[in-house]
């Protein structure tokens, strides 16, 4: 079985490549490299284009067609909430848009199991305790929104015997590797992370929140969790009776405050600079924290990292890559 996996040279896309090729799957990667790098997939097949593009449907019908493609991981998005509040429009475009380009190519080559990248996002501000599948859906940033708006589309492809998951996300950290590592400061551990070898203080969005210490909540899933969870969502429709379209939260089921996080990085560091305090950002929930047992069920998936897991290896890819680049 060949897996198509779009944005498969990016962040998260290294790690769901490094975890099929260990099942034994064959992969291939469709990347625009706009955030992806070539040197994180190396020896599998690399298709570089634009997925907003009408052109891509030709492109990934080409790929599928040459590497008897029978499943795709669909990862390749725009992700940034801040971006998408600026430009909403493009979002849609971007994210929506390759998405039904995706789509359009499978159902031509009847390719029938597709796993799809979506978020916690599309929950925007749940007022629960652990947030599960099927809490209202109320996206507060045009991001979110996109993610949900896939997901549509994922549920009407059902008519034509496309089955597919929609893994919900939660805040994903951590690295197996310097190279697979997170290179791009839009999360909260990069960014602290970045912050402190330069230097800087790292700063905390928001301290007045209905929260313990009054910084958001969040729960930090392993990226190694979240590359198995694929393998393991790819099973799971392999082994369904019929298509479906089923939505499942990817988290730990445990809240971290950013605050913890901060000062547990400062600690791994051997930091212990002030720490910036400034206003909330728009579109940050107060409190966002999984209900993972449908993932349990569905999939016979659970998280097997902690927190300190997440921190340390991404700490420690960050200082291994900040040495190699020294030497």
């Amino acid at each position: 079985m060949n897996v198509l996996v779009t944005g498969g040279a990016g962040y998260i896309g290294g790690h769901v490549v490094d975890a099929l090729l260990r099942t034994g799957r064959g992969v291939v990667v469709l990347d625009d490299l706009s955030t992806g790098r070539a040197d994180r997939v190396p020896g599998v097949p690399l298709v570089r284009t634009d997925l907003a593009a009408p052109a891509s449907v030709g492109v990934l019908l080409d790929a599928m067609d040459r590497w008897d493609v029978t499943a795709v991981v669909h990862l390749a998005a725009r992700k940034k909430v801040a971006e998408s509040l600026a430009r909403p429009d493009w979002y849609h475009e971007q994210n929506v848009g390759g998405t039904a380009h995706v789509l359009a190519a499978v159902t031509t080559a009847g390719v029938r199991h597709v796993v799809f990248s979506s978020s916690a996002a599309v929950y925007g501000c749940p007022d629960v305790a652990l947030v599960d599948e099927d809490c209202p859906t109320h996206p507060i940033s045009p991001y979110g929104a996109t993610k949900l708006a896939c997901e549509a589309l994922l549920a009407q492809a059902v008519a034509v015997g496309v089955g597919s998951f929609a893994l919900r996300y939660f805040n994903v950290a951590g690295a197996c590797s310097p190279l697979l590592r997170d290179d791009e400061e839009a999360n909260l551990v990069t960014t602290v992370l970045g912050r402190l070898a330069r230097g800087q203080a790292p700063q905390v969005n928001g301290t007045d929140y209905p929260t313990p210490d009054g910084t958001c909540v969040r729960d930090l899933v392993d990226v190694r969790d979240v590359a198995d969870a694929h393998v393991a969502a790819l099973r799971a429709l392999e082994a369904a009776p019929a298509p479906a379209a089923e939505v499942v939260n990817i988290g730990t089921g445990h809240g971290v405050s950013v605050r913890e996080v901060v000062d547990r990085l400062c600690a791994l560091a051997g930091q212990h600079p002030h720490v910036e305090e400034l206003p909330r950002r728009a579109g940050d929930p107060a409190a966002v924290v999984a209900a993972v047992d449908r993932a349990r069920d569905r999939l016979g998936w659970t998280a097997s990292y902690g927190l300190d897991d997440v921190l340390t290896s991404a700490f420690a890819a960050a200082r291994d890559e900040q040495v190699s680049r020294a030497r």
